[in-house]
């Protein structure tokens, strides 16, 4: 390949984004990004209680006041080499920029999500179970950027096929003993699959009955049991059977809950359990269900290992995003849940700034690697498939027509985009067999999938890198000058670590 400058340099529009940092009442950040120490955290208040953590996961933030410990660990797929991040400072938000150090120019999974409350329930690669085979994927580090209180941290994005557990744990509870439970969960990334749960389940990753499991379930599932309106919906995960009330089926208390980050609480007791949620940006909870366990369910039989993205029995065709979570020993009272709804609500989760282009906008999309900068991701008359190839101010309109996109939202994701051809109007790029095409959209949940791309900083340091919906760990990547969905590494040719960030990152052009 021969090196080719770029015609439109003067043209360039680099993306950039910023993030305002605030003072954090009581709290986490000052004003200039200086992590300071939270007055309270979650645990605190359930300990205050009566209701202590007994398993703590937060890839986000510390969730005491005093706890300086590890939060989750991230292994690098170039050399293996694992990245333990804490807290900036006790009580505080994780070191984010140890990630994006070193996680530069590779892609990193979450390996751990360790328990801060002591008890060692750290949360690992969840083994085969019986629903499914195993061990299940690991979330890629990168996936779910956030933010608290202006400062950068990660989530766990869960797909189908994602999934963690402890199956040999300390201090959950078990039988018919009270716990509470809560998550904040991406309200807006969720879908019909079982089961995107987090909490108390089988020890054995098998269905061991009615009542052997309790966890907050989330998403839009209707097989067992549903809310009013379409979903999302808080529900309860107590094995045969999602509850969204006392009764199995249809119940109206039960509203659609989809705020971009949603507190979800269920916790019970002797024939008395509750789902509770929120905003976890604003306001109070709601209580949604409060009374006795449905028929088959009093006393339950819990058995104490904690899942998350997963079902029971390692069912795990659902998607979502987890930031934090607790269990505790006993019922918390409603006044403790309101409580730790308000230390939630102060942490400041908030969507980070844009790095990709504007929805409604136009936009080329011009490669970086040194082999190709004079080169455009284009789409060519004769076939569907999807290049990348030299295009100048002296091309041929239909050349330049070709390179141009239209930037609309995620076909499957509002927070994603998706790319309509700006001269083949209902045709979008999509991936098919990890190549890319230009196909009409035919209006199915899985072309709206393989059409949906997340804008992430560019692998390289340089331009932006548009992640798979479908596929986290895979990018929009140009190899032999073909475009596919790659990872950095794997079976597949085009998956090749050989300038696999430079091949994945582009600079946002205007159109031609």
């Amino acid at each position: 390949m021969t090196d080719r400058a770029s015609s439109r340099t003067r043209r360039r529009t680099l993306l950039s984004s910023g993030a305002s940092v605030t003072l954090a009442l009581g709290g986490v950040l000052l004003a200039g990004g200086v992590s300071q120490a939270a007055a309270q955290g979650p645990c605190d208040i359930y300990a205050a209680g009566g209701t202590p953590c007994v398993a703590a996961h937060s890839t986000t933030r510390a969730l005491y006041a005093a706890y300086d410990g590890p939060l989750y660990q991230v292994e690098r797929v170039s050399d293996s080499t694992t990245l333990t991040i804490s807290p900036l400072a006790a009580g505080g938000v994780a070191d984010a920029a140890a990630q994006d150090s070193f996680c530069a120019q590779t892609t990193c999974y979450i390996t751990v999500i360790y328990d801060q409350s002591g008890h060692g329930n750290n949360l690992t690669q969840a083994p085969a179970g019986g629903a499914a085979g195993g061990p299940d994927n690991l979330a890629v580090a990168t996936a779910a950027r956030t933010t608290l209180n202006g400062q950068e941290a990660y989530g766990v994005y869960i797909a189908p096929g994602t999934g963690y557990r402890d199956d040999s744990t300390s201090g959950i509870a078990t039988g018919d003993s009270a716990e509470g439970e809560y998550a904040i969960f991406d309200g807006t990334h969720f879908d019909s699959g079982c089961c995107f749960d987090y909490g108390n389940a089988e020890t054995s990753n098998t269905d061991t009955g009615a009542g052997h499991m309790e966890a907050i379930n989330f998403g839009n599932e209707k097989d067992w049991g549903y809310g009013a309106g379409t979903g999302p919906w808080i529900m309860a995960d107590l094995e045969n059977g999602l509850f969204s009330g006392v009764n199995a089926g249809y119940n109206s208390g039960d509203p659609t809950i989809n705020y971009r980050y949603t507190t979800a609480m269920v916790k019970g007791t002797a024939n008395q359990w509750a789902i509770e949620g929120g905003n976890a940006q604003s306001g109070s909870l709601s209580t949604f269900y409060s009374g006795a366990r449905p028929s088959g369910y009093n006393p339950m039989h819990k058995e104490g290992a904690i899942i998350l993205g997963i079902g029971g029995d390692n069912s795990k065709s659902s998607a979502g995003t987890f930031y934090e979570g607790v269990m505790t020993s006993g019922y918390p009272s409603n006044a403790t849940d309101a409580a730790v709804q308000a230390n939630i609500v102060a942490a400041g989760y908030a969507s980070p700034a844009s790095v990709g282009p504007a929805v409604g906008s136009t936009v080329s999309l011009q490669a970086t690697t040194a082999c190709c900068t004079g080169d455009y991701l284009k789409h060519d008359d004769s076939d569907t498939k999807v290049v990348i190839a030299a295009v100048s101010s002296s091309s041929s309109a239909t050349t330049k027509a070709d390179a141009d996109w239209i930037v609309t939202t995620g076909l499957a994701d509002t927070s994603c985009i998706s790319f309509e051809s700006a001269n083949d109007s209902g045709q979008y790029l999509r991936h098919s067999g990890f190549e890319i095409y230009l196909q009409p959209n035919d209006g199915t949940s899985l072309f709206a999938s393989d059409a949906t791309f997340c804008p992430q900083p560019g692998n390289s340091g340089t331009g932006v890198s548009f992640e798979a919906l479908a596929y986290p760990s895979k990018y929009l990547r140009h190899y032999n000058y073909t475009a596919y969905i790659a990872s950095d590494g794997g079976s597949n040719a085009w998956d090749a670590s050989s300038l696999w960030p430079n091949d994945t990152s582009w600079l946002v052009d205007t159109a031609w």
